[in-house]
């Protein structure tokens, strides 16, 4: 079925991204990969073709578009080029709507046209090594002193957490009021007390950073606050995750797009008994199959791209998609896996490093056991 979800100028967007991807990230990748992060120069060199922050207000060097289409040409080209190192989707899908909607002008005036350029690396620091998916269960604390936070604790599997510039950390402000206790406060780069640790050894994903952060006695000023008040945290992070929900599925359903797309082709050029093994009712079967999922998966994605651009996509519908497109990348992949055979367990071949990268999806984001809780709680029980 064609896909009626772009429009023109999205088209001519996505030739810009290709033509990146192609010059400036696939002949890299793979050293990326040994050295276990993205140089700063790439996201620099995106900026300047005004990849980043299509939502930022032109005054402030962005778009000033609100419009998810350009954000998941991004992610779909990426995919594409399983080029998981990348950070940018963290950083457009996910960090934008702090940075941009809970901003105050002083604050947009700081961070946005560095947001924009590529300049300044954001990340979200959510998870600790004993709260995951259970955000009111984090300890890290930022206690106020006067015009500052004394922000104490440690937490870990944070993306671009090496690169990053601009850290949204999740803390309590009032330990004891539970979820009303919570506040998001931005801890910049070179702030005493802050500091990085291990940059994480991961079975998939290996260029790009992800990292334990530390903070100790770390003052920040109230000044970086996001919201005007203490205590709004947890409920600016239950409006912001069905964008970051639905981000995942996109990576998920162009991922598995990627990895079935090769091994249609691998399947018509293999032989096996004397015949492609594409010949084989079997391997038809098995194709079959996992497209007719992917093209369903596909149009659900879609529609929920479209409900976000009118401001309707629900918790429910992104945890909707979030579960079940996840848990349809790692099927695909591992059946493509199944149908390369021996090759298909070699990392020289895309499809074994898509099954490595691609098992984090249904974990991070919201675990599918989580995204089904979310899903059972809508019935009223």
């Amino acid at each position: 079925m064609e896909r009626e979800l772009f429009d023109e100028e999205h088209l001519l967007f996505r030739d810009t991204v290709r033509e990146f991807m192609a010059r400036e990230v696939v002949p890299h990748h793979s050293q990326w990969e040994k050295d276990g992060i993205v140089p700063r120069e790439v996201w620099k060199k995106a900026g300047e073709l005004g990849m980043f922050g299509f939502s930022v207000p032109e005054e402030y060097g962005g778009a000033g578009v609100t419009d998810f289409r350009y954000n998941a040409v991004i992610v779909e080209e990426i995919m594409r080029q399983g080029a998981t190192g990348l950070g940018f989707s963290l950083h457009n899908d996910i960090m934008a709507p702090y940075v941009v909607d809970l901003t105050n002008d002083e604050q947009k005036q700081r961070w946005l046209p560095g947001f924009a350029a590529g300049e300044l690396i954001t990340a979200i620091a959510m998870s600790e090594p004993g709260a995951g998916s259970d955000l009111q269960g984090i300890r890290t604390t930022a206690i106020r002193e006067g015009d500052h936070y004394v922000v104490n604790g440690q937490k870990t599997f944070i993306t671009n957490g090496i690169n990053a510039d601009l850290v949204v950390v999740v803390a309590k402000t009032d330990p004891e009021a539970g979820a009303r206790g919570t506040t998001l406060i931005v801890v910049e780069r070179g702030m005493e007390g802050f500091g990085r640790g291990r940059n994480l050894d991961k079975v998939g994903m290996k260029a790009q950073d992800t990292a334990e952060l530390f903070f100790e006695n770390v003052r920040v000023p109230v000044a970086n606050r996001l919201g005007p008040n203490d205590g709004e945290g947890f409920f600016q992070l239950m409006h912001n995750l069905p964008q970051e929900r639905l981000s995942i599925a996109v990576a998920a359903v162009a991922a598995a797009e990627a990895v079935l797309e090769q091994t249609i082709e691998y399947c018509k050029t293999r032989q096996a008994f004397g015949r492609s093994i594409g010949s084989f009712q079997n391997t038809r079967f098995v194709l079959a199959e996992l497209a007719t999922k992917t093209d369903i998966a596909r149009h659900y994605v879609d529609k929920c791209i479209l409900a976000l651009n009118a401001k309707q996509l629900t918790a429910v519908d992104a945890a909707k998609a979030k579960w079940w497109t996840t848990e349809l990348q790692n099927k695909v992949i591992d059946r493509c896996v199944q149908l390369h055979g021996g090759y298909g367990y070699m990392t020289e071949y895309p499809v074994a490093k898509a099954w490595l990268d691609s098992r984090v999806q249904t974990i991070y984001g919201g675990t599918t056991e989580i995204m089904k809780e979310i899903i059972g709680r809508s019935f009223g029980f």
